[in-house]
Order: structure tokens, then sequence, then C-alpha cells
């Protein structure tokens, strides 16, 4: 009986320095958090895909309270998230236009051909490893999926040879692009359909032995431009987004039609 009695004395004794102990740690270490932190991880979306800049959706809310980024950091929930972390913030949210991936190629199997046949792991970056380049065009899209493979979204597709982005479903979280090793995908403005189709840093006349869509670098886009909006830079046309008022003169008079018209004209353009 006396053994018993010494023993839970023993434990009571313990128990409360273990308890004094965590109590003071627990005001030494005590960390305060921001309940604005926990507001703001409320609205994102919970994607955690990075495309912020950070490491997920935590990450990002601590650096917005913190003032490391701004209340408009995350591109996936876009102007509407912008604007509820604003007001938690005390912000005007500068509304930011919705983008979406856009895949550079238009290397499909009617315009151009492929010079070997991949047997390997069906992925991009394993071909690009492994030194094989499918089609003929060195810039073109390999086809194997590894953007597919990637996307939360399930917005990419591969149609004819070529990745094909479903611009409703995507919600611009960049990891497509970091994805792609042949870098055929960029982000653009939602409304700017005047979008160049091509990669291909080549002259025209080597352009055209491999892909007969394949922008050759002839400036007659550029000299019917009245805004300054395009210009023809490695034997490659560029939209400069800003300027582009979309009214397609460009795709007009493109010889190889490689320039994609504002959709009001795109019935009028033959393919």
């Amino acid at each position: 009986m006396e053994i018993i009695l010494i023993t839970t004395v023993v434990i009571t004794v313990i128990g409360i320095i273990v308890g004094a102990g965590l109590v003071f740690t627990g005001k030494k270490f005590h960390v305060e958090v921001d309940e604005r932190e926990a507001a703001v991880r409320e609205c994102l979306p919970g994607n955690n895909c990075g495309a912020c800049g950070f490491a997920g959706c935590d990450a990002a809310a601590a650096a917005i309270v913190a003032g490391d980024a701004p209340v408009n950091v995350c591109p996936v929930g876009g102007g509407p998230v912008a604007e509820r972390i604003g007001g938690i913030m005390g912000e005007n949210a500068e509304i930011l236009e919705r983008k979406v991936a856009f895949v550079r190629c238009k290397g499909t199997c009617e315009v151009t051909k492929n010079q070997a046949t991949y047997v390997g792991i069906p992925d991009c970056r394993s071909a690009v490893l492994a030194g094989v380049n499918i089609p003929e065009c060195d810039y073109g899209c390999l086809g194997l999926g590894s953007c597919i493979t990637v996307c939360p979204q399930n917005a990419i597709s591969i149609a004819d040879g070529v990745a094909v982005v479903n611009g409703d479903l995507c919600v611009a979280c960049g990891l497509c692009v970091k994805a792609c090793p042949k870098n055929l995908i960029e982000l653009v403005p939602e409304s700017k359909k005047v979008r160049v189709q091509c990669s291909n840093r080549d002259k025209g006349p080597q352009v055209k032995k491999v892909c007969s869509a394949g922008c050759i670098g002839c400036s007659m886009c550029v000299r019917q431009c009245q805004f300054d909006a395009i210009s023809v830079e490695n034997n490659l046309a560029h939209v400069n987004y800003d300027n582009c008022t979309q009214c397609g003169a460009c795709a007009e008079k493109c010889p190889v039609k490689v320039i994609i018209p504002p959709a009001a004209k795109q019935a009028e353009i033959p393919a």
C-alpha cells in the first residue's frame, strides 16, 4: 500500500513539473498569429500549385499578410479572390485580366512529318533528355504529354500530335509552362485572341522544309500593324499584347496563316 502511495505521489509531482514546463515553454516561444492570415488562407483555392511563386497556399497567405506579396498574387483565383483578400487586408486589389495557357505550335500531322518513332517513356522531358526529337521541326511539340501530366484541371489534351489547351478549364497555374521542355507554352491574356502559333526561330526557307504552317519571318505582319503591336525577332513574329487592338490585320496578311485571327474574323480567313 505504501509503495502504491509513493508511486502515485511521484507520478503526480512529475506531472506537475512537466505541465509547468510546457506552460513556461509555450509562453516563452509563443508566436502571435495574425488572424488575417487564416482569413486570407480561406480565400485561396487550395491548389498548392506554386504558380504564385510560394511553396503553397499557406506560404502565400503568410506572405500576403506580412506584406511580402500583393493581394492578387494568386493567378488561379484571379480577380474574385484578389478582391476578397483585398477586403481583408484593407487594400484595393488591382484586377488582373484572366490568363490562359497557349501552345505556340501548329505542327499537326497535316503540315509536318515525324523524323523518328519514339518508344521510350511517354514523356516529353524524357525524350529530350534521351536526345530524341520526334518531329522534323526542332521547335515543334513532341506530343507526349508532359503538360497533360502536370495539369491539375485536365485542361490539356493532344490533338493530331500537338498539345491543345481548353481555355475554359485552364486556371493559368503555369505548371505546363514549366513542364514543357521545348518552351512552347506561354500564359496570354484571355481576351487577346491574336496569337502567333509557332516557335520556330530558323530562317524562312529552313522552316518551309520542315513545316508548311511555320512562321517564315517575312515581317508582312509588322508592316500591316498600325499600333506597333507585332515585331519579328530571331525570325519569329511576336505579339505585344499591351498594344494589340485585335484588329486582325496581321492575321489577314500572314502568308502561312500562322497568326490566329480574332474570333470575329476566324470564319473569314481560310485555315
